[in-house]
């Protein structure tokens, strides 16, 4: 058993922080939102006055915040001061790559080990300890790392060094929002055409055009009963946060001077889509402003 401070309790960080109590894990919580402590706190969850005494005794941290900022700020800010030496900082947060190699640097001048392990999944892999992890930094950090990833996920992929958990989620988060996009699009077309939903999901879920994008989040409702279109597209993965993990793509995409088209259309896309209704909408709801040419 491990002594965990979890922080971050929102959507995401919350039901992460369940998974590791069912597998018998002591976590003590702490998040800056008031309503993520009481839920925290009605989930048994023990919650920290501040950030420095939830990780005073731990054995491992785990961040889970918004942005990159947020990140380094709280590891500037007493976290790695208040942690006991050679503790394990797990940062889970999707930031850019050159980000989790500050906040790496930063732990390890303050005599701590860490990781980037940022997640796929959204609410849904959180809740069922499905999610899967992309796990950046060293063999023996990713080892002693490895049994609290596998309470949460269902699949750990040790992809490299430090960051590069943070570019294996960037890389699969710009194919998600272009795959997504090009799903909507079909959709819409289909109806124009005179296609019934179903029909086309049919059709798509079993052929060369299958992917998650359809087959899970499918961005119309009825074929996937589970899906965000069948509850008003509530997230789910917000369109705010695709938008923000495509501003990341981008700024890979510009430091490697990749010709991304594809990337940097769907950063655009989503962009806007975050900008305008989509800001709290799960991001598969970019069927509608496909649908009423709004992006």
């Amino acid at each position: 058993m491990s002594r965990i401070a979890f922080l971050g309790l929102g959507h995401m960080g919350l039901p992460m922080a369940k998974n590791l109590v069912k597998a018998g894990h002591e976590v003590h919580g702490f998040d800056v939102v008031p309503a993520a402590v009481e839920a925290a706190q009605k989930a048994g969850i023990p919650v920290a006055a501040s950030g420095a005494d939830a990780v005073a005794d731990a054995d491992v941290v785990i961040t889970m915040f918004p942005a990159g900022t947020h990140v380094i700020e709280a590891y500037q800010g007493g976290l790695l001061a208040a942690a006991a030496p050679g503790t394990l900082f797990i940062e889970s947060s999707t930031i850019a790559v050159d980000e989790a190699r500050t906040a790496h640097e930063l732990a390890l001048a303050a005599g701590h080990r860490n990781i980037d392990a940022p997640v796929s999944g959204g609410v849904v892999g959180a809740e069922n300890g499905t999610l899967a992890f992309m796990v950046g930094g060293s063999d023996e950090d990713f080892a002693a790392a490895l049994p609290l990833l596998e309470a949460m996920g269902k699949r750990i992929v040790h992809c490299g060094g430090t960051g590069l958990g943070q570019a294996a989620k960037v890389c699969n988060n710009m194919i998600l929002a272009v795959s997504q996009i090009a799903v909507a699009e079909a959709f819409v077309l289909g109806e124009r055409l005179g296609l019934e939903h179903q029909a086309l999901f049919d059709v798509v879920s079993q052929a060369s055009g299958q992917c998650w994008s359809i087959t899970t989040n499918c961005p119309v409702p009825g074929p996937v009963p589970t899906s965000p279109a069948n509850r008003d597209y509530q997230p789910g993965f917000a369109g705010a946060l695709m938008a923000k993990d495509l501003g990341l793509a981008l700024q890979a995409i510009e430091q490697t001077a990749t010709d991304a088209k594809m990337g940097r259309l769907a950063q655009q896309l989503y962009a806007a889509f975050a900008a305008g209704s989509g800001a709290t909408r799960d991001f598969s709801g970019i069927i509608t402003d496909i649908r009423e040419d709004r992006v």
